[in-house]
């Protein structure tokens, strides 16, 4: 009865635990930097049997986006290292920010027009599927499985290391030539 009353207390507890938000953040970074690398290269590169730069020229050409080639690298440049930054976890808000910026010019210009499904599924709802997410690791950040973490940890003051060893003594009392140590 107590494994039910503590697995019952831990569906109803709404409280933010940091590990489930890192790991809830590591899944959304995995899916969207697949996304965005996936679909920045082929508009880059032509990967993945994608139209590549001129093929993207041409359809935003046609859907009267001038300067059409600018355009293209703008987005295709966004997408692919926006979705590396968020993959590996570095400038993440700022990935986060530009993607989802990128996905609403998209909307804007071109998916809005057709509603929300449009003709063969062409309209706005991957857009907004993917701005949303995009949304949440511009404001969260990219969380404690990340470079950012990582850096911060190296560069956080007075640290010396990323996992620091048992205290000095010295620290306890205040001796500001202590050193952490390894």
């Amino acid at each position: 009865m107590a494994r039910m009353d503590k697995a019952s207390a831990w569906f109803r507890d709404t409280r933010d635990a940091p590990l489930t938000r890192d790991v809830a953040l590591l899944l959304v970074r995995a899916g969207l930097a697949w996304i965005f690398i996936y679909h920045g290269a082929g508009t880059l590169f032509g990967a993945f049997h994608q139209a590549g730069i001129h093929g993207e020229t041409v359809y935003f050409q046609a859907n009267h986006l001038h300067p059409a080639e600018f355009f293209t690298y703008v987005d295709g440049l966004t997408q692919f290292v926006g979705g590396i930054l968020i993959a590996v976890g570095i400038f993440g808000r700022v990935a986060g920010i530009a993607l989802a910026g990128d996905m609403i010019g998209a909307m804007v210009t071109i998916t809005f027009a057709h509603g929300l499904a449009g003709p063969n599924g062409l309209g706005y709802q991957l857009n907004l599927a993917l701005i949303l997410p995009s949304l949440v690791l511009g404001f969260l950040g990219t969380g404690r499985f990340s470079l950012d973490e990582l850096i911060r940890r190296l560069t956080r003051r007075g640290s010396r290391s990323i996992v620091p060893g048992p205290p000095d003594p010295k620290l306890a009392r205040g001796d500001s030539s202590a050193r952490y140590s390894v």
